[in-house]
C-alpha cells in the first residue's frame, strides 16, 4: 500500500497520563510467526512509515506512544500488539497493556458482564501478558497488568556521564532492560521543574551502557539494549498523596531517545519490584505505591516466583480520550512529518 493514500483510524487512550494510540486494524499485515518476529519485520517498510506518520508532528508529538493490533502467537491469546514510540518499536509496554485491556472491554472486542473480572490475554514482543479488567456496575474500576517474569540483571554498575559525573546504576529486566538509580545520585529530584535535566541524565546513562554486557539479553539478542533509565526517590507520609502500600516511591522513566513517561511506567515498575524484593525492601505480597513525575499512581506487588524471576502485577486505570482518522495527502510536502526534539 502506498503511503500517499493512507487513511488510518485510531482510538486514543491515556494510562495515568501517558498516551497510547491504538490502531485496531492496520492497513497491512506485518509478516512473522510470532509478535517478536513481527517486531523485527516492522522496523522497515510500511509499518515503520505508519509509526512515523502517527507519532511525528503534526499528527503526534515527541512523547507519543501507541500500538498496532496484530494476530497473537497462537489461540491462547486474544490478540498481539506491536508497541511503538518516537524512535521505533519497543519490546514491552505496561501502560499500553493496561490501556489495551480497557479498550478490549469497552469496545466490545471481549464481551463482559457488568460486574466481574475479565482476563485479556495479549502477546507482546517480550512474551505473553495479561490485563485483568475489573468492572463494577458496568464501569471499569481498574486494570491489573500481569507481566512476564522480572529480575535483576546487575547491581551497582559504575557509569561515567559528561554532566553528572560517575553514577552507580542497577540494570533490571521487566520485559525490557532498564537502568535504575536514585534521582539524588545525579543530584536531581523527580519534579517537572527538573524535566530537561532528567532527560539529559537519562540519555547519558543509556549511552554509557550501550556497550556494557548488562545491556545484552541473556538468551535473545532481539531483546538487547537499555530501553530506559528510571530515576526514583522515596515518598513520605507528609507528601499529601494517598498511600496504601508498604512502600511508596516516585519515579520518572526516560526511554528511547529522551521520551518521558508521564505514568509510573508499567514494565519499569515491574523491573523495580524485582530490585526491591531482591534487596529486601519489599517482602512477597507487599504493595508498592508507585507515583509518576505528575503524581499519577500505580500499585504493584510480587504475586509469584518462577525460575525466570518474580511475577509482578501492576494496577492502574486507563481512559479513552478520543477517536480519529489520520490522513496523508499525496501532495503534503511534510510527508510523514517531523519531530522538534
Amino acid at each position: 500500500m502506498k503511503v500517499e493514500s493512507w487513511e488510518i483510524e485510531t482510538v486514543d487512550y491515556h494510562t495515568a497520563g501517558e498516551p497510547f494510540r491504538i490502531v485496531p486494524a492496520p492497513p497491512f499485515m506485518v509478516p512473522g510467526a510470532t509478535v517478536l518476529e513481527r517486531r523485527e519485520n516492522a522496523m522497515t517498510g510500511d509499518a515503520d512509515k505508519l509509526r512515523q506518520l502517527l507519532v511525528n508532528e503534526p499528527r503526534g508529538h515527541a512523547d507519543m506512544y501507541g500500538g498496532f493490533i496484530v494476530p497473537p502467537n497462537d489461540p491462547g491469546a486474544h490478540f498481539g500488539v506491536l508497541f511503538w514510540h518516537k524512535d521505533g518499536f519497543s519490546t514491552a509496554c505496561g501502560h499500553g497493556t493496561i490501556a489495551l485491556g480497557a479498550w478490549a472491554v469497552r469496545s466490545g472486542l471481549i464481551r463482559t458482564a457488568n460486574d466481574g473480572v475479565t482476563d485479556v490475554v495479549i502477546d507482546v514482543p517480550s512474551g505473553r501478558v495479561t490485563a485483568r479488567v475489573v468492572k463494577i456496575g458496568g464501569l471499569i474500576e481498574k486494570v491489573t497488568f500481569r507481566n512476564v517474569p522480572s529480575y535483576v540483571v546487575a547491581r551497582g554498575i559504575e557509569v561515567k556521564t559528561a554532566d553528572f559525573g560517575r553514577l552507580r546504576v542497577d540494570v533490571l529486566w521487566g520485559g525490557a532492560l532498564y537502568a535504575a538509580l536514585p534521582a539524588r545520585e545525579a543530584g536531581l529530584d523527580v519534579t517537572p521543574s527538573n524535566l530537561h535535566r532528567l532527560i539529559n541524565a537519562g540519555r547519558q546513562v543509556k549511552a554509557a551502557l550501550a556497550d556494557h554486557p548488562a545491556a545484552h539479553h541473556p538468551s535473545d539478542t532481539r531483546l538487547d539494549g537499555i530501553y530506559g533509565t528510571i530515576f526514583h526517590e522515596p515518598v513520605g507520609p507528609d507528601s499529601g498523596l494517598a498511600l496504601t502500600g508498604a512502600l511508596a516511591q516516585r519515579n520518572v522513566t526516560i526511554f528511547a531517545d529522551g521520551q518521558v513517561d508521564r505514568s509510573p511506567c508499567g514494565s519499569g515498575t515491574a523491573a523495580r519490584m524485582a530490585a526491591l524484593t531482591d534487596s529486601g525492601e519489599l517482602a512477597y505480597g507487599d504493595v508498592l505505591d508507585h507515583f509518576s513525575i505528575i503524581d499519577s499512581h500505580f500499585t504493584a506487588e510480587v504475586v509469584d516466583h518462577s525460575e525466570d524471576g518474580v511475577v509482578v502485577e501492576v494496577s492502574g486505570r486507563a481512559f479513552p480520550v478520543g477517536e480519529g482518522k489520520f490522513t496523508l495527502e499525496a501532495d503534503d510536502e511534510l510527508g510523514l512529518g517531523f519531530v522538534l526534539r
